[in-house]
C-alpha cells in the first residue's frame, strides 16, 4: 500500500490547487454541512479563486450542502449527495472535496467511492477529530439501523489536506472530542507521548504546540494503516476504546441525546483500560491517570445497571467480533497492543460497574 498523501498546509491556495490538479478533474464538487458552509467554505472558496488567472486554474466548484450532526450520516443524505453529483453532471473523471468533520469525510468518501464505481476525492477536515482520525486511513461509511458506521468501504482520499489554522475556530467540546483520539494514539504508541498528552493544558491550549501534537498523532495512525490497510490485524489497535465507546454513542443517539464521538471514545477508554488492567496486566497507575483526565475534562456518561443489557447488545454488533464473541483491543502496557481479546458478559458487566462506580 502506498503512503496516503497528507499535507500540513502553510499555503492553502497553493496546496489545494496542486491537490486538485493531481487528478485534472472535468468537474469539481465541494461537500459541506450547514456549519462548514458558513464557517469554512469562504476560506476555501477564496483559496480556490486565487491564481485562477494563471495556468493552474481549476474548475468552478459546485457546492453540495447537507445537514450537520451524526444523525444525518444516513442513507437519505447519501442518496441526496449522489443525486447532486448526478444532476451536476459528475463523471468518473470528476472530483469531490469533503470539507467538514468526520461525518462529512465519512459520508462524502463513501459517496465518492460508490458513485459511478468510484470518483476521486480530497478530504479537508475541519475538526480536530477529523484531522487525527476520520479523514485519514481510508474508512468511509454511514450509520445504519441505529449502528455506527455499519455500511461502508475502505477507500483512501487522493489527498488529505490539514489546515491547522482551523483549530483556532473550534469550541471546547470539539477540541476535546478530537483530543480523545489523540489520547488513544498516545496509549498505543509511547509512554512519553501519552504523558505529554495527559500533562497538556487542553482547557487553554497552546495552538502551536497542539498543531505539532496533531502531526505526531496522524503519524501514529498512518504508520499502523500502512502495515494493515484493511484491518486484518494490527490496525485493530486503532479500535482501543471503541467497542464500549460506540455502544455509549449508539445508546445516546437512540435516546435522543447524541454525544460527540470523542467523548464516547474517552469514556470507552476508561472502560477498556480497566479490562486491560484486570485481564492483561496493564499498569493500574496509568489506568487511573487516564480515568482522572477523562473525568476532569469529559464528565461522565449517565449510566445505571438497567442499561447494561442494552449496552451489551450494542457491543455484539461490533465489526471486530468473531463467532459470537465480543472482541476488544486491549493493552499489556502503553504501546503493547493485544488484539482480538474476547470478554464474557460477566467481564463486560464488571467493566461497566467500574465505570459507573469509579
Amino acid at each position: 500500500m502506498e503512503k496516503q498523501p497528507i499535507i500540513i498546509t502553510q499555503d492553502l491556495s497553493k496546496d489545494i490547487r496542486e491537490a486538485i490538479n493531481r487528478t485534472s478533474p472535468d468537474r469539481l464538487f465541494v461537500l459541506v454541512d450547514e456549519n462548514t458552509a458558513r464557517l469554512c467554505w469562504p476560506r476555501l472558496r477564496d483559496a480556490l479563486s486565487q491564481g485562477s488567472e494563471h495556468h493552474d486554474k481549476v474548475p468552478t466548484p459546485a457546492l453540495i450542502t447537507i445537514a450537520p450532526s451524526d444523525e444525518a450520516k444516513n442513507t437519505e443524505t447519501l442518496a441526496a449527495v449522489w443525486t447532486a453529483l448526478s444532476q451536476g453532471g459528475a463523471t468518473r473523471h470528476s472530483l469531490l472535496i469533503n470539507l467538514g468533520g468526520g461525518m462529512v469525510t465519512d459520508l462524502g468518501g463513501f459517496a465518492a467511492a460508490t458513485f459511478k464505481r468510484g470518483i476521486s476525492f480530497i478530504n479537508i477536515p475541519t475538526t480536530l477529530l477529523a484531522m487525527v482520525d476520520a479523514s485519514v486511513g481510508g474508512k468511509t461509511g454511514i450509520n445504519f439501523c441505529g449502528l455506527k458506521n455499519e455500511i461502508g468501504v475502505f477507500r483512501d482520499a487522493d489527498v488529505v489536506l490539514l489546515d491547522t489554522e482551523i483549530l483556532s475556530t473550534l469550541d471546547r467540546a470539539n477540541i476535546l472530542s478530537g483530543y480523545a483520539e489523540m489520547l488513544k494514539h498516545g496509549l498505543i504508541s509511547y509512554s512519553n507521548e501519552l504523558n505529554a498528552l495527559l500533562q497538556f493544558d487542553i482547557e487553554k491550549p497552546d495552538l502551536k504546540a497542539l498543531q505539532e501534537m496533531v502531526v505526531r498523532s496522524v503519524e501514529v495512525k498512518q504508520r499502523i494503516v500502512l502495515q494493515d490497510p484493511h484491518e486484518q490485524g494490527l490496525r485493530k489497535a486503532l479500535n482501543l476504546g471503541h467497542t464500549a465507546g460506540h455502544a455509549f454513542e449508539s445508546m445516546a443517539l437512540a435516546q435522543g441525546r447524541p454525544v460527540l464521538h470523542g467523548y464516547a471514545v474517552a469514556w470507552g477508554l476508561v472502560c477498556e483500560l480497566y479490562l486491560a488492567a484486570t485481564r492483561c496486566g496493564f499498569p493500574s497507575q496509568v489506568l487511573h491517570q487516564v480515568r482522572h483526565f477523562v473525568q476532569d475534562h469529559y464528565g461522565r456518561f449517565p449510566l445505571d445497571c438497567r442499561n447494561y443489557d442494552r449496552l451489551y447488545e450494542l457491543m455484539t454488533h461490533d465489526k471486530k467480533n468473531t463467532a459470537g464473541h465480543i472482541n476488544f483491543t486491549l493493552l499489556a502496557n502503553v504501546g503493547e497492543i493485544l488484539i482480538n481479546q474476547s470478554a464474557s458478559k460477566e467481564d463486560i458487566f464488571e467493566m461497566l460497574d467500574f465505570y459507573r462506580e469509579s
